[in-house]
């Protein structure tokens, strides 16, 4: 780590802190060199590999401006986009992998959208699972509708 004060290419580690969320850890440094104290902020780098082959980094912004659009017209808050996007970030991270392909970040949306709201999430699995004729929605409708009795029944029986 270069210091930011006379670019001494080394820095000792004073102090090592996780932050509230668990997804960073700031450390305190000291430039062995001038003496100067700074302070650096780490994450893991998760990358999306696109369908063109590009690689760039993963966005929360772009996962809830593509839900955003799903949502359009929902009673679906910014705050329960935010929340989703965070559900989504935290799935792929635990899997591990250090880059994932677009198409499994739209495909891990589906989980959390579908509890979100059902309409939002037939808009954007139609994207994401290729829905090409009608068949394809009356089947994703239909196991909807059996989900949703199956839930009702045993919300009635407890």
């Amino acid at each position: 780590m270069y210091c930011p004060f006379c670019r001494h290419a080394d820095s000792r580690v004073i102090d090592s802190r996780t932050s509230d969320d668990g997804l960073s850890i700031r450390r305190r440094r000291q430039c062995p060199e001038c003496g100067g104290r700074f302070s650096t902020l780490e994450t893991a780098s998760l990358s999306v590999i696109k369908r063109n082959g590009v690689v760039e980094a993963f966005s929360r912004e772009k996962v809830v401006a593509g839900v955003r659009k799903a949502c359009q017209g929902r009673p679906v808050t910014d705050a329960d986009l935010a929340t989703l996007a965070q559900q989504v970030e935290e799935a792929i991270r635990a899997t591990g992998a250090s880059q994932i392909d677009a198409n499994e970040i739209g495909l891990t949306i589906l989980g959390p959208l579908r509890e979100l709201d059902e309409v939002a999430y037939l808009r954007f699995a139609s994207v994401y699972q290729g829905f090409d004729t009608l068949a394809d929605f009356e089947a994703a409708i239909t196991q909807l509708r059996r989900e949703h009795d199956l839930r009702e029944r045993n919300e009635s029986e407890s």
